[in-house]
C-alpha cells in the first residue's frame, strides 16, 4: 500500500474531494514526522506504538575494499504493533 493508496481508501469511505483526502492525509503525516522529530511517542490505539530509539555506535566494513568503517551513533524510528495488528501475524 502506498500513500495514493490510502488518499483513495479516505476519498471511498468519506465521499470528499481527492485534494482535501490529500490535504488531510499529509497533514496526519506532517504531524506525526514532526513529533518523532522533537523525540515524542506515538500510540495509535488498536494499531501501535512509534518511537524513537538511540542508535548505538558500530563498526561496519566497506564491501570492496574490506575497510572498518565507523558508524556514529543516531536515532532510529521503531514500531511495535498493538494487540490487534499481532493477532495478523
Amino acid at each position: 500500500m502506498i500513500k495514493l493508496d490510502i488518499i483513495n481508501e479516505v476519498v471511498n469511505r468519506t465521499g470528499i474531494t481527492k485534494t482535501k483526502a490529500e490535504q488531510a492525509v499529509e497533514t496526519v503525516f506532517d504531524a506525526m514526522k514532526k513529533s518523532l522529530e522533537k523525540g515524542d511517542r506515538i500510540e495509535l490505539r488498536g494499531f501501535g506504538v512509534f518511537n524513537v530509539k538511540p542508535r548505538k555506535t558500530g563498526v561496519g566494513r566497506n564491501p570492496r575494499t574490506g575497510a572498518e568503517v565507523a558508524i556514529p551513533p543516531g536515532k532510529a524510528v521503531r514500531f511495535k504493533p498493538g494487540k490487534e495488528l499481532q493477532i495478523l501475524q
